[in-house]
């Protein structure tokens, strides 16, 4: 019982907090537009006055209820998203609808704050004159301005074009300027990518609509990792490739779908073996790759040492150059030690 009062009050507390700003903005324009009645029994209140305090009340009204709708809006699509899923194994319904909702929650944002503005500035008498005039008086600057935001707009459009189109989720694992790391946020005009060593690259959002990237986990998250050895020509190939089955089965990295070895290249020294498993996750599958590799090499040096690459070297002797020629004689700073002959102090018959 003491737990759901305690939720109850942390919820309203929640919620009070959110709705603080526009309901002070509702409460000053009750009293602005009381005012006028309680100050005409003290002193004459002229119209100009009446009329000031008039539009001021219905401006901050105005305010209120368009803030009051956005933060209903934006707190119903943040509650829902706090009820998604992302750390399971198979998200990628999760991952879509988080990515949707997200991008939608900050798109409602600014349109709401603008819509709301427009609709406060139309209260205001003379608002459209004045910028009439002044767009007429300007054209320059408002070329301009129209220049410089472009970026702006440009990132605004591919928010919601990617809030549809989903070429990039939240968590996709994606290859990004050379870079490999998961999509961490996804914001109204930039994209933040949290590499795999825990830093963090920042993009524009436009980025993903204009330049090619690589999302390895577009349609699931299972991945096939590679691992490549070079070895020697007696390297027994058959029985790596069911050392790798082994190796394999022994971990749970492996999702138990693909599993194969191949020898993918070969020179007048070495061959190169490729092998391929699958795993889970990007993660799973960095990790899967490292240990097959070590399991791999260790299992070579123990069972199987001649498979480790060498270098041959290979020389002829010519017989019959050799016996014309004789031996060869020491060099000429070549100097006798009899002091390392066992037999030099024995008496020569």
């Amino acid at each position: 019982m003491t737990t759901d009062h305690e939720h109850i009050k942390r919820v309203t507390t929640r919620w009070v907090r959110r709705f603080r700003p526009p309901i002070l903005f509702a409460l000053i324009g009750i009293a602005l537009a009381l005012l006028p009645s309680v100050l005409a029994r003290y002193v004459e209140v002229s119209d100009g006055w009446r009329s000031f305090l008039h539009v001021s009340s219905r401006v901050l009204f105005t305010i209120a209820i368009g803030w009051a709708a956005t933060t209903v809006v934006d707190a119903l699509l943040k509650r829902r998203l706090a009820r998604l899923n992302l750390t399971e194994a198979d998200n990628l319904a999760a991952r879509k609808l988080a990515t949707r909702l997200d991008v939608m929650r900050r798109v409602w944002v600014v349109l709401g704050g603008l819509i709301t503005l427009a609709a406060a500035f139309t209260l205001i008498p003379g608002v459209k004159q004045i910028g009439v005039s002044l767009f007429a008086s300007a054209g320059i600057a408002g070329l301009a301005l129209g220049i410089a935001a472009r970026p702006v707009l440009a990132n605004l459009i591919a928010g919601i074009q990617i809030a549809f189109t989903q070429p990039i989720r939240i968590d996709d694992a994606v290859v990004v300027e050379n870079e490999w790391g998961w999509i961490e946020e996804i914001g109204l005009f930039y994209v933040v990518i949290k590499i795999w060593d825990w830093r963090r690259l920042v993009v524009p959002i436009s980025y993903f609509t204009e330049n090619t990237f690589q999302n390895w986990t577009r349609q699931n998250a299972s991945i096939i990792g590679s691992v490549f050895w070079s070895v020697d020509y007696r390297a027994p190939v058959g029985a790596m490739r069911d050392k790798l089955t082994e190796i394999c089965k022994r971990t749970k990295l492996w999702d138990g779908n693909v599993v194969n070895l191949q020898v993918v290249e070969a020179d007048n020294q070495i061959i190169q073996i490729r092998a391929l498993a699958s795993a889970r996750t990007s993660p799973e599958a960095w990790d899967l790759r490292c240990f097959i590799r070590e399991e791999m090499i260790s299992w070579l040096q123990h069972d199987h040492p001649g498979a480790l690459p060498r270098i041959r070297a290979e020389g002829t002797i010519d017989r019959g150059k050799a016996e014309e020629t004789g031996p060869m004689p020491p060099p000429a700073s070549f100097t006798r030690d009899d002091s390392l002959d066992p037999h030099a102090d024995q008496a020569v018959p």
